[in-house]
């Protein structure tokens, strides 16, 4: 009896043993299975670079000292002062020198933020009015000048901002504000335009003024004029 009871103890032993081992061994079976799974869900993503953001749309006054009331035009994709201004000075920065200040009229500007970071750097901005034209934007340049820009609409037709980009960066130009090129181009078939009294700053600027002024906005047809002008971005 007493070596029949010790092998069936024994023998329950070893069958625990046995299924242990078993329960051991598929669990290990389904760590790896979960490993795997793992590894094939949830691998990391390639590394993707930003996408680089649009050049800026300007044409600039570039012999010389300018003449008129603008150096130039700027065609910007939207009224978000926070996303154009760096694709801006981008560009304008090694012509001009550093970037540091701009001011624009709110007219059109729903946020103007009071400082905006672009290029490594930080532009101050302010707002005047009835001191800057609506359709102008004024930059300056720490140590170096002052330049204008006419701002035009970001819904502006390819065809409209080309004619107008010329007559803003036409060296020769008559002496037209910001608003009157803008109206000027609005007008029936966007040929000609009278403007109104030019403020005291902006008469200032041209050495004088004028207390009225009409042109015609220029048509892309042709050679181009004696001044170069340099088309960005577009």
């Amino acid at each position: 009896m007493v070596g029949t009871e010790s092998n069936s103890h024994t023998g329950f032993h070893a069958g625990s043993f046995s299924a242990k081992d078993d329960t051991r061994v598929a669990a290990e079976a389904a760590r790896r299975r979960v490993r795997i799974m793992s590894a094939t869900f949830l691998a990391p993503l390639p590394h993707r670079e930003p996408a680089a953001a649009p050049a800026a749309r300007l044409a600039l006054k570039t012999d010389g000292t300018s003449r008129g009331l603008l150096d130039g035009a700027w065609w910007p994709r939207s009224r978000d002062l926070l996303s154009e201004l760096p694709a801006l000075t981008d560009v304008l920065d090694p012509l001009w020198g550093r970037i540091t200040r701009i001011a624009v009229n709110p007219e059109h500007w729903p946020v103007i933020p009071r400082r905006v970071p672009v290029g490594g750097h930080i532009v101050k901005v302010g707002w005047f009015t009835p001191e800057i034209d609506p359709h102008k934007l004024l930059l300056l340049s720490y140590g170096t000048g002052r330049w204008d820009l006419l701002v035009i609409p970001p819904e502006t037709g390819a065809e409209s901002a080309a004619r107008l980009m010329a007559a803003a960066s036409d060296y020769d130009g008559p002496p037209l504000t910001a608003s009157a090129l803008i109206t000027a181009e609005e007008a029936p078939h966007g040929v000609s335009a009278t403007d109104g009294p030019l403020d005291p700053d902006e008469a200032w600027e041209y050495e004088g003024g004028a207390s009225a002024v009409s042109a015609a906005i220029p048509e892309q047809t042709g050679p181009p004029r004696r001044a170069s002008r340099l088309i960005i971005g577009m």
